[in-house]
């Protein structure tokens, strides 16, 4: 057991008078939804448009299998290197690399040279992997137990406006260019890098755990930071907890659709200025499907276990009139139309896509904060619940990885829709088992209460000397 601060101690003891401290964790998840909603809010603006806002997918699905595939090996290694380092210089340098994806299509939309977007799309799978393990762990374990489903539908709509925000920038800048315009402008990736340069300098304001106070006067973990023996040893230990291993469907499933909406569906379908809009809404959707989802998830009823079992329910009623209509709509077209659709000129045509594409992102939103919760009803501390985030984010974008090559070797939008409805209803009696037998109504971890041990920490001011206590 380490030294204890009797100033820790201290304020313990005193119930803070305002939850919209710059310490409290709602104000510290809205800050983290704030630096996804600049980042990759805006990279999913720029995917969602199709191929990246180019009329050629190859270059964008190439950066993104090599994006996912770093994404898979650091989302898992990304836990163990947040508790090593804490939040400002792991999100300050997963920020970093957003900034120069958007720059390798800008500077693709001049030279056509792939190599340059392949190459930003490895680094920003590295960045990637970083910042959605800290955030996987600020949005976890800073809440109070009973209240993180709200917290996370807290955040995912703060980040989702990113999508929202993001989708008017191609739509408006792109708007009198007509149906014929195919790949978007330079104002379009310039106005994704000035989001992005924000969101890396805002992310020096997320504070670390052991400075987070909630309302009720405790903190979200003693724990300071970790060393690099006990994380390489606990991230290995990952791959036979059976827990993450009933996760591991669900995980792989809920990034692996995004290329078939995107690439199949948004960019098959739609004008250019029209895909931007969709985006508006698709985003928007999701900001719904969070904040319903995450209703259910906390207050539903008493039980805990009762309201994860209800949850997931839901979600696999939504997920399968969806995807029925995902698949009746497929049938009317097997490859990308050359009449497209715009909303002001197709009419009804337009309509009945449009509502489709509106629902995937409803889904999505849903589907992932589902997942969220359960990961967050698993333990209560922010070091095991890094480890934890980030193996669902490292399984995740291992599954995307593998779909976008998958589009990019020209697999029918029919096939690819069927395996996407079929890994999405895998993962829900697992889900379910796991709420079984791994989630109490107690609101109390099998990992117990946060461990009150004093590691070695990087002290602020001193540059990241390490120091004890």
């Amino acid at each position: 057991m380490g030294i204890s601060n009797p100033d820790e101690e201290s304020a313990q003891s005193i119930r803070p008078i305002s939850r919209f401290r710059y310490n409290s964790p709602l104000v510290q998840v809205c800050l983290i939804g704030v630096v996804c909603f600049c980042c990759p809010g805006m990279f999913n603006a720029l995917s969602g448009m199709g191929g990246g806002g180019q009329v050629n997918h190859d270059a964008a699905n190439n950066a993104n299998t090599a994006l996912y595939t770093t994404f898979a090996i650091f989302g898992i290694l990304g836990g163990g290197i947040y508790n090593l380092l804490g939040p400002q210089v792991t999100l300050l340098s997963a920020c970093s690399t957003y900034v120069l994806y958007a720059g390798a299509f800008l500077y693709y939309n001049h030279y056509q040279h792939q190599t340059f977007a392949i190459v930003a799309g490895a680094l920003l799978g590295i960045g990637a992997g970083l910042l959605w393990a800290a955030e996987g762990a600020i949005m976890t374990s800073y809440p109070p137990p009973n209240r993180k489903g709200t917290y996370i539908s807290i955040f995912w709509s703060i980040f989702n406006m990113g999508g929202v925000i993001g989708g008017l920038i191609p739509f408006v800048l792109n708007y009198n260019r007509g149906n014929d315009a195919t790949s978007v402008n330079d104002g379009t990736y310039i106005g994704f890098i000035c989001f992005m340069s924000a969101g890396a300098l805002l992310s020096l304001a997320v504070l670390p755990p052991r400075l987070v106070v909630r309302d009720d006067g405790s903190r979200c973990t003693n724990i300071k930071y970790s060393n690099v023996t006990t994380e390489v040893i606990e991230i290995a230990k990952l791959f036979s907890n059976w827990r993450m291993l009933l996760l591991m469907p669900a995980s792989w499933a809920s990034n692996f659709f995004y290329t078939y909406q995107f690439n199949n569906v948004n960019g098959a379908l739609f004008s250019l200025r029209t895909r931007g809009l969709n985006n508006v809404f698709y985003w928007g959707a999701q900001m719904l499907g969070s904040v319903g989802i995450g209703y259910v998830l906390d207050f539903s009823f008493q039980s805990r276990r009762r309201r994860g079992f209800f949850g997931i329910g839901l979600v696999a009623l939504f997920g399968t009139v969806i995807w029925a209509g995902g698949l009746a709509n497929q049938l009317t077209y097997s490859k990308p139309k050359t009449v497209t659709l715009d909303f002001k000129d197709s009419g009804r045509d337009f309509a009945g896509p449009f509502v489709l594409y509106f629902s995937y992102g409803l889904l999505d939103a849903m589907f992932q904060s589902m997942v969220y919760w359960v990961i967050g009803a698993l333990a209560n501390d922010s070091e095991t619940l890094s480890r934890y985030s980030g193996f669902y984010k490292g399984v995740q974008s291992a599954g995307a990885a593998v779909a976008w090559q998958i589009d990019t070797h020209k697999v029918s939008f029919l096939s690819q829709l069927i395996v996407n409805w079929s890994l999405t209803t895998a993962g829900y009696p697992l889900l379910a088992l796991l709420v079984i037998l791994a989630v109490k109504d107690d609101n109390k971890a099998e990992e117990g209460p946060p461990k009150d041990v004093a590691l070695p920490s990087f002290d602020e001011a001193s540059g990241g000397v390490a120091k004890p206590n």
